[in-house]
């Protein structure tokens, strides 16, 4: 005896059939967006992604004149996502970049920047010695320093803009911006980076999350 297979969706009213799939694509615009990274790493509901910026033109969206690069600083855009139902707060001044110097392997921890320490150290021309200034300690900031004119207020302002715009990432929320480091322009030195995000918290129940120790020379995937 031959089978018969019956198509129910075939015989449903136009009516039933929009109705089923209005939920479908409510759904799909709930969900967050891809996050636009090039590494990425999860854990415990919390996604992080990093993406530097090696080439003069990915900085030419958020700097209408002077760039960060410009002047030896890298930029990487860091994105967050939160798939808990707390927000999560983040410490931005622990985030660190370890680099490794010399053929000695030295590691060496680079704090980041602060909009103020950006316009300083691209507009004032510190030296070009890659080993300047890395140390484990962060760099201090507001410090006044003299010919910081109305030039350097636009391109300090533009480097506050990008910057990543708050320390809490909300449940179920995404957050993303720049963080800068003084690498005096040696890119090659991202090649075998770590970027690590310590002092992950709950808001609710100040819980500490684990951190994330991201290498750089790992290539990653787009969620």
């Amino acid at each position: 005896m031959q089978s018969v297979y019956y198509n129910r969706m075939r015989n449903l009213p136009v009516v039933l059939l929009v109705a089923l799939a209005v939920p479908c694509v409510r759904a799909q615009q709930s969900q967050s967006p891809p996050m636009r990274t090039s590494i990425i790493e999860s854990h415990e509901g919390l996604t992080v992604g990093v993406d530097p910026w090696t080439t003069s033109s990915r900085y030419r969206e958020k700097f209408k004149k002077v760039t960060p690069f410009s002047g030896g600083v890298v930029a990487i855009r860091v994105s967050f996502r939160n798939n808990t139902d707390e927000s999560i707060k983040v410490d931005l001044s622990r985030i660190r970049l370890t680099v490794i110097l010399g053929e000695d392997e030295n590691r060496q921890e680079l704090t980041p920047l602060g909009a103020d320490d950006v316009a300083d150290a691209v507009l004032f021309k510190s030296p070009k010695d890659p080993t300047a200034r890395r140390n484990p300690l962060p760099i201090p900031v507001g410090k006044s320093r003299g010919g910081r004119d109305k030039n350097w207020t636009e391109f300090r302002d533009d480097c506050q803009n990008a910057a990543v715009p708050s320390s809490v990432i909300a449940a179920h929320g995404s957050l993303e911006g720049l963080v800068y480091f003084d690498i005096r322009g040696e890119v090659d030195l991202l090649q075998t980076a770590h970027f690590y995000v310590p002092n992950l918290v709950t808001m609710s129940t100040n819980q500490p999350l684990s951190y994330f120790d991201i290498d750089m020379n790992r290539s990653g995937s787009n969620n």
